[in-house]
């Protein structure tokens, strides 16, 4: 379809397409790198272990070339030599192999790291349709891969090219220097010759590794009704989300009702809102919201807890403070404590003048409460939502219990 083309991919893939990516055995990869540690690991190791490697040579020199009348005309003598010799050659081997095997390993890891992969080895027949052949052929791909191995080609041409060029001299004058002299020139050129290739793929490679990363990301691109559709299966559909967080509140709101009796208190407006606080002495860390509402649902709650006995304190910024910024049956924040604390200091005196007589406590009125707490009021359709969710809620669990 129109939008999932190239042109619209205009979003970073996510961590989870990567990671989907990487289970399906796409990594990135770069046969450059690859190639460049294979070789610079087999020139520094012959160039390090070259004095071992000199002597296994000259041992399996030696017994080539050392033999008598009857070990040229018996075979099992001769094949004795061969092993002899074949073994002196794979001891001479045997560290740059180990070497270059350790670069193959670890040359993956400086990129996407080493990645088993099932679907990597499942058979995919379209790529053996001709039409789709045809079309990498003459995709861009196509001449950036050419491009690049014309650039590798220049690249390592030019750097051997001009360090035999700028050694001509000293190859021609191998032909007028002793034998011993001759094969030391030689092999200190080879290596200079090697060195300078190595030299030349280190470039090539740190062309190609950019590319290969933009390419990577590139293919892995997603537009952004993928990435919406990736979050919704991950994050969950948002007006799923809405709706089950909605219904979870009418629950609440349904059972707050039951718990206005059980309160210390009602903090009040007086007539938009009402809170109900609860504290238990060594149960709870601080006092918590049992119940809350704004108009109707505030006005239900006042009647209940008159039914019941609890007090009513009309404090208007307290009220509006815990009834934004409190959960019901959560606990009220710091900065609420030391208003909250005198409210229920009020409550406890009020409870001692209804057992022992005295003075009447007088409300407190001076509340500290911040200023940033206070939002003041609801608008009239969250209000009426409320009362829905609440009251017509109440209403069916008391028609169902007096059925």
């Amino acid at each position: 379809m129109a939008e999932d083309s190239d042109l619209e991919k205009t979003e970073s893939a996510t961590p989870r397409r990567l990671q989907k990516a990487r289970e399906e055995g796409q990594i990135v990869r770069s046969r450059e790198l690859s190639t460049f540690a294979l070789l610079a690991a087999g020139f520094f190791g012959v160039w390090g272990m070259s004095g071992s490697i000199g002597e296994h040579l000259q041992g399996m020199l030696r017994a080539a070339f050392t033999f008598d009348h009857a070990g040229a005309f018996e075979t099992r003598r001769m094949m004795i030599g061969a092993g002899v010799a074949s073994r002196e050659g794979l001891y001479a081997l045997l560290p740059i192999l180990a070497f270059t095997g350790v670069a193959a390993l670890f040359a993956p890891m400086a990129l996407g790291g080493w990645q088993l992969s099932a679907k990597g080895l499942e058979p995919k027949f379209d790529r053996l349709n001709p039409i789709a052949g045809l079309g990498k052929m003459f995709s861009i791909n196509g001449p950036i891969q050419l491009g690049m191995s014309l650039a590798k080609t220049l690249v390592v041409g030019v750097i051997g090219g001009t360090a035999i060029w700028n050694r001509r001299e000293e190859i021609l004058a191998l032909a007028t220097q002793p034998l011993h002299l001759a094969l030391a020139n030689t092999v200190h050129l080879i290596a200079v010759c090697c060195g300078m290739t190595v030299a030349g793929m280190f470039v090539v490679a740190a062309m190609d590794v950019p590319y290969q990363l933009w390419q990577f990301h590139k293919k892995l691109r997603m537009t952004k009704e993928e990435v919406k559709r990736e979050h919704r299966e991950s994050e969950g559909d948002p007006h799923v989300k809405g709706r089950i967080r909605q219904q979870q509140r009418a629950i609440a709101r349904r059972r707050m009702m039951t718990n206005v009796p059980k309160a210390d208190v009602v903090v009040t407006n007086p007539t938009h809102f009402a809170v109900a606080l609860q504290y238990t002495d060594g149960e709870m860390r601080a006092p918590k919201v049992v119940a809350k509402g704004v108009n109707l649902v505030a006005a239900r709650i006042r009647e209940i807890a008159a039914e019941n006995n609890v007090p009513l304190l009309e404090a208007p910024p307290l009220a509006r403070a815990l009834y934004h910024n409190v959960e019901l049956n959560r606990e009220i924040p710091g900065p609420l404590y030391g208003a909250v604390a005198e409210v229920l200091a009020w409550v406890y005196q009020l409870r001692r003048f209804k057992t022992e007589g005295g003075d009447v406590p007088l409300a407190p009125t001076e509340l500290d409460v911040p200023a940033e707490l206070d939002k003041g009021g609801v608008s009239d359709d969250e209000a009426d939502q409320e009362a829905a969710e609440t009251l017509n809620a109440t209403n069916d669990d008391a028609s169902g219990a007096s059925a």
